[in-house]
Order: C-alpha cells, then structure tokens, then sequence
C-alpha cells in the first residue's frame, strides 16, 4: 500500500502560482515584486544579530513524548534575541495536512504564536506570528493521500485502525491538496480575493515595501506575518537571505534506453519490491506491539522512523523509473536565483548571502546521500553558481559565492564543507537541519568524506564536520533532537556563530544540552 503520493513538478508550480495570483495585470502595473519581502520589525540595519532555525519538525507526539515541543521550548530562551526563525521544510508530516496543523505546529509554537495563550482558538489559516516563522516547503507539504488509503480513512477498515493505532503516521482524511494547506497557512493567499475591488485594496494595504526590484509585500511581526510566494528573498543586517522551492527542481533524468539503463531500471524495480516486502512486514509487526508499554513504544518509534524512510526511497525510485515523462525542472526559479544573485554580488552595500532549502545537495545522513534527489539538486544548484561565478568574474575576491547554505530533508543536525569541487559550489559551508521533531536517521556507514567520480577519478567534494543523529543500539539508543542558533557578527564580511541546541531522548528521559558553537 502506497503511504504517499508526490504530485508532478509542473502541478505543483502551476497550483502554487494560482493561488498567489502570479503576475496578475493589476500585480504587474503595480510593479510588485512576488518574489520579495521587507520584514519590518525596525532593526533591518543593524548588522549584528540572530536567528533561529528549525526544520522536518512537523510531527505528532512519539507515544507520550512530543520532540518537537522539546526543541520549541529550547528556542523560548532565545525568542526575544532573535530576529526570526527560518524552516527548512516539512513542516507537517505525514502528507502535509491542514488537519494537523493544530497538533503539529500550532501547539508546539505557541508563543512564537500572536493568541498563542489558547492555541485551540487559532486556525492554520490564520495565524500571525510575534516572532516570523519563514519557512520553505518541504516534500511532505506537498505530498497527497493515494486514494486507497484516503478511502481507509473514511472508514473503520483494520488497516486504518492498524496505521492509527499503531504506528501514528498522522493520516487524516486527505492530504496537503498539492500544497494547498501549505499555502493557505503561510503564503498570501490572493486567490482567497474574488469580490471586485478587494485584490485592489489588498495590494495597496500590504505591497507597501520599496526596494530596488519595485515594491513588494511588507512582513509585519504581529500584524501581518504572509509570504508573498513559495520562493522568496530578504534583506536583513545587509546580507540577502534566498528562500528556494526545490521540490520543483529535484525531479532526476529518465534512466536511458541502453543496455546500461535497462539493467540499472532491474536493480531499481527489485529494489521497490523487496521494500514494498519490508514495509509489509513493519506493518504486520507493528500489529502486535502494545503503545502502552515503553519499550513496545519504542519499537513503534523505530517502526515509524522505518516506514518514512522506505516510502521516501520509494518515491526517489519512482522518480528514476518515470521513463514515460519528460524531465521537469523549475528553470523560471533557478534563473531567478541566477539573477538575484548577481544583482547581490553587484550591489556594494550586501556583505553576505544565505540560503536555505529542503532538499541537500551535500550530506551523509545513510538513506539521502546518494539519492537520486540528492544529486540532481546538487547538479541544478551548481549550475546556478556555475553561471553566476562565470557573469561576476572576480567580484567576489576569492570568497565563496555563498556564505551559507541550510538544508533540511536528512533527518539530522550536520555541518559539512565543500572542497574543490571543480565548480562554484565549492569551499562553501553546509549546514543540515532536518532533526527538529521527526523520526532521526543515522550516518551512513562510509563515512564523513563524500567522494565524486570525475571521469576516470574520485575526488573528495566534502567533508562532514559535524553529525548528530540517531545513535546507539538496545538500551543505548540515543534520539538527539535539534535545532540551531545563529548569530550574525562583524561589520563587514560577516562572522556565523552557530549554536546546535539539542534536547536528546534517552532511555525514556529527556536530556538538554547547547554543544560548542561552530564558527563560519
């Protein structure tokens, strides 16, 4: 049985700009930018300050213990020193319901949250943040319910009481609407705007911004807290901050039609099988395990952490078999980031650049490494920088074109660096964190070093300095949570002072602790 079902790049894209009214004439003869904000909290100039990041948080409540309100509660020390917190994506899980919204998001973030006092009362479609929650979205915000199961969840078959009672893969009766509850809850939903006059008035209320791209929407804590597209820029502090979509440019080629490529789609296929086989027998297993007894609790944790994971290999083996299909890619957002970053290297006044997104074009988590996600995404980001590097010549001095990179995805905590790459992506300072309330995930076997063949040689294109995730075996399983504090220092070229916050669930306790700061 399909768990998830991960709808076409060009629905996404085309659903997506609908419900922000993309380039709609009375949106162009305004001149607005779709693809920016001004956050307006009065300290945009100041060049010190921090932030917070979080990412595949979106989870129910693990059997009693609930890891997401656990990293929540470690960022409400740092609320009033930061400036914002960024979301690296899958903020609701299983298949980005707005069912869920209320018990995977609301509740954990309530006092990041304006009436957060009763969370009960607030809809996710309209919710106003004290402290901006800027989020990407995450492959799970855009994943649908297959219909078999979406029927299951009408009725009282076996199976749902099986998935429900379980294995809580918080499944409610449909999916995310191919992103739909996604849009509603952070996006500025102009669809919403049908009566005449009302997008007119809308669009002079709130795309009051002014910056060099035209106006744009203005992002105002505790009053008006809506993004004005699933991809998106902001200045802060004079660095530029990218917000990418990389859920419409992480589809990989077709395998070819050659003798190679024939075997490869056998290996492929029997790979599907065998775990379609395995996910079969978790479910069966999982059937006779008592939620009551903690170490059966536990089990049921695993359990759940294995079936992600099998289901999102699945649907990285899906995207290699679709033979049938064109490759579909979001070239209108890479070639944006190609030009805005351009503008920003042209720009004397931006002294630094961060990106995030979901997908990881760098990590050693053991089921996203070698994905085929993993290294499309990783091919379409350096070709961005490629082109970049190739249009500034030596503007950049010898500095990487990034200062720094977050992913989520690889449910973990990592910070990697890139070496010589051969290509513009190199020597630049990758940071993981996909560990803020789902399942964890464990290092892969090989290793910190991720290697690249290069015609007829492997060269080393990262290195791993840090990695916390699952660990330990039996009694000695550690499940450390994460998530990050970041603090922006120095006048000119910035100083990144990353502070891993980790609350670390052990032998059925929890156990908090801040490790070393990191400096980038």
């Amino acid at each position: 049985m399909k768990l998830v079902s991960d709808p076409a790049i060009a629905n996404k894209i085309r659903k997506m700009n609908q419900r922000v009214k993309w380039q709609d004439p009375l949106i162009v003869e305004r001149n607005i930018d779709q693809t920016r904000l001004v956050l307006e909290d009065g300290q945009t100039d100041n060049p010190e300050f921090s932030f917070l990041v979080v990412g595949d948080s979106g989870s129910g409540r693990h059997r009693g213990h609930n890891p997401q309100r656990q990293v929540a509660e470690l960022m409400l020390p740092h609320h009033d020193e930061s400036r914002f917190m960024l979301h690296t994506g899958d903020v609701i899980y299983l298949v980005g319901s707005s069912e869920y919204y209320q018990q995977n998001f609301i509740e954990p973030y309530r006092e990041f949250l304006l009436g957060g006092e009763h969370p009960k009362r607030i809809a996710y479609d309209q919710m106003t943040f004290k402290l901006p929650i800027l989020p990407v979205p995450g492959n799970h915000d855009y994943y649908n319910l297959p219909i078999l199961l979406s029927l299951a969840s009408l009725t009282t078959l076996p199976i749902r009481r099986l998935l429900r009672s379980r294995l809580d893969l918080d499944v409610a009766l449909h999916g995310s609407g191919t992103g739909e509850a996604y849009a509603r809850a952070f996006l500025d939903y102009l669809k919403a705007l049908q009566l005449p006059g009302e997008l007119t008035s809308h669009l002079d209320k709130y795309y009051t911004g002014k910056t060099d791209t035209g106006r744009c929407l203005k992002y105002e804590p505790g009053h008006f807290t809506r993004l004005p597209n699933r991809y998106y820029t902001f200045r802060y502090g004079g660095i530029d901050f990218f917000a990418l979509d990389s859920n419409t440019f992480n589809d990989p080629p077709p395998l070819p039609k050659t003798k190679q490529g024939d075997a490869d789609r056998k290996i492929l296929e029997k790979r599907r099988e065998d775990l379609e086989q395995e996910k079969q027998q978790i479910i069966e297993t999982s059937a006779k395990l008592r939620p009551e007894n903690p170490i059966e609790a536990d089990q049921l944790d695993d359990f759940h952490a294995k079936l992600s994971q099998i289901e999102e290999i699945i649907v990285d083996i899906k995207k290699q078999l679709a033979s049938d299909k064109t490759m579909q890619t979001d070239i209108e957002q890479l070639d944006w980031l190609k030009q805005r970053l351009i503008e920003s290297w042209n720009n004397s006044e931006i002294r630094g650049r961060v990106i995030y997104f979901h997908h990881p074009p760098y990590v050693t988590e053991a089921t996203k490494w070698e994905q085929a996600q993993t290294l499309i995404v990783r091919d379409h980001f350096r070709g961005v920088l490629d082109a970049v590097a190739k249009e500034i010549g030596s503007l950049n001095q010898g500095r990487p074109l990034v200062d720094l990179v977050l992913n989520g995805h690889a449910h973990c905590l990592e910070h990697l660096e890139t070496m010589d790459t051969g290509h513009a992506d190199a020597h630049i300072h990758w940071l993981v964190c996909g560990g803020s309330g789902f399942s964890l995930r464990r290092q892969r076997i090989e290793g910190a070093d991720l290697m690249e063949t290069f015609g007829n040689e492997n060269r080393l294109v990262a290195r791993s300095h840090l990695f916390i995730g699952r660990n330990g075996q039996g009694s000695l399983k550690r499940r450390p949570y994460s998530g990050l504090r970041i603090d922006v220092k120095g006048d000119g070229q910035p100083k990144f002072i990353v502070r891993p916050l980790v609350a670390e669930w052990h032998q059925r306790q929890w156990h908090n602790s801040e490790l070393e700061p990191l400096i980038i």
